[in-house]
């Protein structure tokens, strides 16, 4: 799964890292950057970190929650 965000310059992807199965945090965040080098917010291009399957569990409820109260200030 992958998204765009920042009008395109910034990309997420998430995803399960079958190669590190035996590991407990087994599941990459890959943030890509592209763009022009003054408007870059990260030093590097790309940083990939891994979470476990609980903290993925919470970010997504995290963002959900976010979501719906963002949905509900739009009304």
């Amino acid at each position: 799964m992958a998204i765009e965000i920042l009008n395109g310059s910034m990309r997420i992807e998430i995803f399960y890292e079958r190669q590190d199965r035996d590991y407990e945090d087994n599941i990459c965040v890959c943030v890509k950057e592209t763009g022009p080098e003054e408007e870059k917010t990260m030093y590097a291009n790309e940083t990939n970190f891994f979470i476990t399957a609980e903290q993925a569990r919470r970010l997504a409820e995290m963002l959900l929650k976010a979501a719906d109260q963002s949905d509900h200030a739009a009304r």
